[in-house]
């Protein structure tokens, strides 16, 4: 394997505390201390870009096996890469659900074929994500699942959920949880209140998520088993994370860049590309998530890209499926919104947000630009500015809310064991 040596560019590697400019070295696919002398190398003129560790994408659906109309392991790997991301993190919603390890065997042996980056799976916490029996976790687990989670659904029996997090907890796994009250959120399509009310929408009441994150606050304190919050929306379950963590509960919490970037103003032209689960809230919770972000109290940025074909979102907005692509315009969107625009963080918060938490969180041995690590980089240019374009998308679904906006940042190169896999070979 060649040898890269990436010039004069601007270190940050939040895990070994590290922000400055200088070069980075790639030998045999690991981080190094120099190239060896005599060895040949390609050089990379990195001035004016960023040298991160390859980003980390917790919450993404690929949808295979079952549903490769909208996404494939490839397609899905290619759009992660355009996006900066050298490694994500996969849903078991799938079709068969990703609930016993035959599934999670499949899945990785997929990706080692046919994926250009990093593909982890996750195994579901009931069979079926039915929420009513508990799925072969010892034996998911000897298989290499990373974390459990039902997402896209719910686990609603709370004894249920606590044998979950006792099992979860003999294998150090943590449990990610898509947090829904079924009985509150009802037939709900979009956040309740004026605009619900003015579009005649079925609303769907904040409470419904901060009902289950007060659940999983007591069942983490309890069991002693973190928890992880998926895709917080609202801005009083960033206060309920804030007091417990404050309390030393192992409770964690994510936040996508839509649930920032829009509020459920945006709905009024009853387009289906922006509705989502859970659905955009109010200007309120908008700036509550960015404060958590800058205080600490969020720790990992994900995506919770969710594919889907144009024929299913062509349809009347009650009836279209919730979710959006989100691979390829993350990064941009949270150094837009983050740093250029509400300069709630600095770039090395962001980067850690995105690479060291999430591997902490899972177990990774990734998010770490440190000395005989995996070379898994990412080149940004954080001022760089451009356009989103769906039609120009690597993934197989446009279903974005997004095209055409203006944004500043953007991933530049996408580097996987040392070898570069955005942009591809022809394009470089």
């Amino acid at each position: 394997m060649s040898s890269l040596l990436l010039r004069q560019g601007r270190i940050i590697d939040p895990a070994n505390h590290r922000d400055e400019t200088g070069d980075l070295a790639i030998v045999d696919g690991r981080i190094a201390a120099a190239i060896p002398a005599g060895q040949p190398f390609e050089e990379i003129d990195c001035r004016r870009l960023v040298v991160a560790p390859g980003l980390i994408d917790l919450h993404v659906h690929f949808r295979e096996p079952g549903q490769s109309a909208k996404e494939t392991i490839a397609s899905g790997a290619r759009a992660a890469a355009a996006g900066g991301f050298t490694s994500v993190v996969c849903m078991p919603n799938t079709s068969p659900s990703v609930d016993n390890p035959s599934v999670v065997t499949w899945i990785k042996e997929k990706s080692e074929r046919e994926a250009c980056i990093n593909v982890f799976t996750t195994g579901a916490i009931t069979k079926g994500i039915a929420g009513e029996e508990l799925a072969p976790i010892g034996s998911m687990a000897r298989a290499g699942i990373v974390a459990l989670t039902d997402d896209g659904h719910c686990v609603q029996n709370h004894e249920l959920m606590r044998r979950a997090l006792e099992y979860a907890r003999m294998f150090q796994l943590p449990v990610l949880d898509h947090c829904q009250d079924y009985g509150l959120v009802g037939k709900g399509v979009m956040h309740e209140g004026y605009w619900s009310t003015l579009l005649g929408l079925p609303g769907w009441p904040s409470a419904g998520e901060e009902m289950i994150v007060m659940r999983n606050i007591l069942l983490a304190g309890l069991c002693e088993t973190p928890i992880h919050c998926q895709h917080l929306s609202s801005g009083d379950s960033v206060r309920l994370l804030r007091d417990a963590r404050a309390r030393g509960v192992p409770i964690t919490g994510e936040v996508c860049p839509h649930h920032i970037a829009l509020t459920d103003e945006s709905l009024q032209g009853f387009d289906t590309n922006f509705k989502m689960n859970p659905p955009l809230r109010a200007r309120v919770d908008v700036d509550a998530l960015i404060q958590g972000i800058a205080d600490g109290v969020v720790t990992i940025l994900a995506s919770d890209h969710a594919p889907h074909c144009a024929y299913e979102k062509e349809v009347e907005f009650d009836m279209a499926p919730f979710g959006i692509v989100g691979l390829e315009t993350e990064l941009g969107l949270f150094l837009d919104i983050l740093i250029h625009k509400n300069k709630a963080i600095d770039l090395p918060r962001l980067i850690a947000l995105l690479t060291i938490e999430p591997a902490r969180l899972l177990r990774l041995d990734r998010g770490t630009l440190a000395t005989g690590a995996p070379a898994d980089v990412t080149l940004i240019d954080p001022d760089l500015e451009w356009t989103v374009d769906a039609a120009s998308f690597q993934s197989r679904s446009t279903n974005t809310p997004f095209h055409g906006w203006e944004l500043k940042g953007r991933a530049v190169r996408t580097i996987v064991a040392g070898k570069t896999v955005w942009p591809p070979p022809a394009a470089t």
